[in-house]
């Protein structure tokens, strides 16, 4: 690997983990345009840190505050007493759908979602669901106005984002918009909820790089995940900035053409379904790479 391909996948990954445009997606079919090697899971486990490493920085105050206020509501037998203590517990049982689904549903996860007709279906399906919803929505409500009921349906949004393509900064921020959340609020709260996911997630997915024979070298590996970990914190900043005055439309807009024109080159045959993914292990045939998993998109 070049470090220029470093470069532009590790700006691919930061970039789109936090919009709501799918990065599974793009880290699918980027390789495949430029006329790149597929990366690789190990490759892609590796940089995904980095940009949980972005929003575990840009939001350390926010983390800091809300595991002190979760602990102390717990020592004082107030753990609801506080805004804080109580979206600590929003995000934890928010997080719950996502694990059970994901548990659930990991033989599909691993073999049928991986299709890029899937992929290209989802990105138009939910693009078109977030379209109606932002139309629809009061955009009133704050994180203050947070229920028990909110955190639970916003991590069943989260859930969804185990179908590749769905996006989970996607199906998150449109569950908090379809709530009433201000765009603002819900992509807040999106964030905090990412934690617990892309963190288990990250080093779930480490094991590719422990079980890969070959690797990038260790200047692509750093480049990458320095550029991934960058490019996030630019687009976690950009992201909250824009929807405080904007709406989402532009991202269902980018969404269906992405889906459209994924179907046209699997149409054309420019891209095969299974195009940037590791080979299907084999029964019988010890060695040959195992699937690549995906816990979120």
């Amino acid at each position: 690997m070049s470090l220029l391909e470093a470069i532009v996948l590790g700006l691919v990954q930061g970039l789109t983990e936090f919009l709501p445009i799918s990065s599974t997606a793009h880290l699918r079919i980027a390789p495949e345009l430029f006329g790149w090697r597929d990366p690789g899971a190990a490759y892609s486990a590796v940089i995904q840190l980095g940009t949980v490493a972005a929003v575990l920085i840009y939001f350390r105050k926010d983390i800091v505050s809300l595991v002190t206020a979760f602990f102390r509501g717990l020592a004082r037998r107030e753990p609801f007493g506080t805004l804080e203590a109580r979206l600590a517990w929003f995000v934890l049982v928010g997080t719950l759908p996502v694990g059970i689904a994901g548990l659930t549903l990991k033989k599909f996860i691993e073999n049928e979602f991986r299709s890029l007709y899937v992929i290209s279906g989802s990105l138009i399906v939910l693009a078109l669901i977030l379209l109606v919803v932002e139309k629809r929505a009061s955009h009133q409500r704050t994180l203050a106005d947070m229920r028990w009921k909110d955190g639970i349906l916003i991590g069943m949004w989260q859930a969804l984002a185990l179908i590749p393509g769905a996006s989970r900064s996607g199906t998150t921020l449109t569950g908090g918009l379809s709530l009433g959340l201000k765009r603002e609020d819900a992509a807040r709260y999106s964030f905090l909820l990412s934690i617990p996911a892309t963190t288990l997630a990250g080093v779930f997915e480490l094991k590719h790089l422990l079980e890969a024979e070959t690797r990038p070298s260790a200047m692509a590996l750093w480049v990458g995940t320095l550029v991934a970990f960058a490019s996030g914190m630019a687009a976690i900043a950009w992201l909250l900035r824009f929807l405080r005055t904007r709406t989402t439309l532009v991202f269902v807009v980018y969404r269906v053409a992405l889906g459209l024109l994924l179907l046209v080159l699997l149409q054309t045959g420019k891209l095969s379904p299974l195009s940037g993914t590791e080979n299907v292990e084999v029964p019988g045939q010890p060695g040959t790479p195992p699937v690549e998993k995906q816990i979120t998109d």
